[in-house]
């Protein structure tokens, strides 16, 4: 991968120092997003990949649709991870209130999709048979300079995502805002490759420092064209090597050097 990747998790740290602010004032973008890192029942020797699609479609349609405290929903499956048995489910909210009225708004309209509490029962049982009690749970708050999906996806897409963690010491604010946008603007946004894109940092869970981004690509073969890309996009912005390591220089003081990379498959149907 190209040198330039590094600076994919930099912006996004010093997004996170202002992100509070600036969330004041794109009211559109939700607040939060929850991620839930599930785990296939490995002991479920009936599992067929198409009926579990369909029972958790049934769940989406009756449930997570009509839940108005819900602005979106998506599973991820394992791709390129250390865990086969890993599944994601996100949900984004408006705001903190709305996490916790969603969770009773989801409990309503359960009883309003099946009146009966017998099939109510049996459905659920269905459901959870799919995934092994283990799960883990991460609150993450969302940055600006995003770049929305323009369409709904009608098929499964790549979606990309990078872990880095911020470094908590010098720079300011105007500094890491005006660097950001510029990269943003000039890299990431023109960047044809790189469908959507959603930088989050941590608001509460294990770790204080994490930052994530999600890089949504039609495809594998994508991958490594949008990291070619992006360098073909820095180099044209700052066009000199004094620029270039200007940049570098004021990105890597918000950024402790560590990260991960995952691959997931996102699943267009069971998308709201």
């Amino acid at each position: 991968m190209k040198t330039i990747k590094g600076l994919f998790v930099v912006l996004a740290g010093m997004l996170l120092l202002n992100s509070t602010s600036t969330i004041a004032q794109e009211q559109t973008r939700p607040e939060f997003v929850t991620i839930t890192t599930m785990h296939w029942n490995m002991d479920n020797k009936d599992f067929k990949m198409e009926e579990w699609k369909a029972v958790e479609k049934e769940y989406l349609d009756k449930v997570t649709m009509n839940n108005e405290h819900v602005a979106n929903a998506s599973f991820y499956l394992h791709r390129m991870t250390p865990d086969n048995t890993e599944i994601l489910y996100a949900q984004s909210y408006p705001s903190w209130e709305a996490m916790g009225k969603a969770a009773d708004r989801n409990t309503e309209l359960e009883k309003s999709a099946w009146p009966d509490e017998k099939a109510r029962t049996a459905f659920m049982k269905k459901r959870d048979a799919y995934y092994s009690p283990k799960h883990s749970d991460e609150i993450y708050a969302t940055m600006p300079h995003a770049k929305r999906m323009t369409t709904a996806p009608t098929k499964d897409m790549i979606c990309y995502v990078r872990k880095g963690h911020f470094a908590y010491g010098e720079g300011n604010n105007e500094e890491f805002e005006a660097t950001s946008k510029e990269y943003f603007d000039n890299v990431t946004s023109k960047n044809e490759y790189i469908k959507a894109y959603y930088p989050m940092a941590h608001a509460w869970g294990s770790d204080r420092t994490e930052s994530v981004e999600a890089f949504f690509l039609d495809s594998m073969a994508d991958l490594d064209k949008m990291f070619d890309r992006d360098t073909e996009l820095f180099e044209s912005h700052w066009k000199d090597e004094a620029a270039r390591k200007g940049m570098e220089e004021k990105s890597a003081k918000y950024f402790d050097g560590r990260h991960g990379d995952y691959v997931y498959t996102y699943v267009a149907g069971l998308a709201k």
